[in-house]
């Protein structure tokens, strides 16, 4: 289904009833990393799966796309389905995006699920890491998109679940240049949203121990700050490959609650 955000379609899914539940993917990612979650979620709740700006089937509107932007197409979806408060889960850059939305229509929120994802800016490091890839996407992105998908998975990983990742990557760069861009730029902008998760009641992160873009333990001491619950998983980046079934059973519990 399709909902109009500043004269650009913006692709979203809708399935089951009950309370609602709001998935938003991660950078380079689409609203086709939840099917297992959806298929499971759904049973009893009604779950909403939005591909972001520059990603999947939803267009760019500019060549920053901020996370606050990002989280104006959400609302749109919302309000087009007449959908008043949501559980969010969002993971890497849906984290936050979610916080984001969470900011600006606090009485929208049931709770937020940060999964490998941070209410934390980014690091100086991180912010020069996030320059010189949007640089090299002009002049390389298909290698750019392949090398960046490999890193996000634990080491020990990549071998076993190489048929997976080939999937992320088709997935991947299916992403425009554009997009890829406007995203980067958005995520590098963004500000600390750490009052915003400490003020949202039902919060809850989830990690990869072998995490190789979230340090776990800088995670593990942004949950301790913020009274956070904190889920540690055996992987990387990528819980829902990585460790599918772990990782719907605690979201399955988090949307319970």
């Amino acid at each position: 289904m399709i909902v109009k955000f500043k004269e650009t379609a913006v692709f979203y899914t809708d399935t089951g009833k009950g309370s609602c539940v709001v998935l938003l993917h991660g950078f380079l990612e689409n609203s086709t990393m939840w099917n297992a979650v959806v298929e499971e979620v759904s049973k009893r709740n009604r779950v909403v799966c939005i591909d972001l700006l520059g990603h999947g089937n939803t267009g760019c509107i500019g060549y920053i796309h901020s996370m606050e932007e990002m989280a104006m197409t959400v609302k749109a979806v919302l309000k087009e389905l007449k959908i008043r408060k949501a559980t969010f889960v969002g993971h890497s850059m849906g984290g936050y995006v979610a916080l984001a939305f969470a900011e600006k229509y606090p009485k929208s929120i049931k709770g937020i699920c940060l999964m490998n994802s941070t209410s934390q800016a980014d690091s100086e490091e991180r912010n020069k890491l996030r320059l010189r890839a949007k640089e090299m996407a002009k002049k390389n992105y298909e290698t750019l998109v392949k090398m960046s998908i490999a890193n996000l998975f634990a080491e020990n990983m990549r071998l076993v679940l190489s048929k997976e990742i080939e999937k992320v990557r088709v997935e991947a760069l299916k992403i425009p240049v554009r997009g890829y861009i406007a995203a980067t730029e958005g995520m590098r902008l963004r500000e600390n949203k750490e009052i915003v998760l400490q003020a949202i009641d039902k919060r809850l992160m989830i990690a990869g121990k072998q995490d190789p873009i979230l340090n776990y333990k800088i995670v593990e001491d942004e949950a301790k700050r913020t009274n956070t619950p904190l889920i540690e998983l055996p992987n990387g980046h990528m819980s829902h490959i990585e460790a599918k079934n772990e990782l719907l059973k605690v979201l399955t519990e988090f949307v319970k609650s």
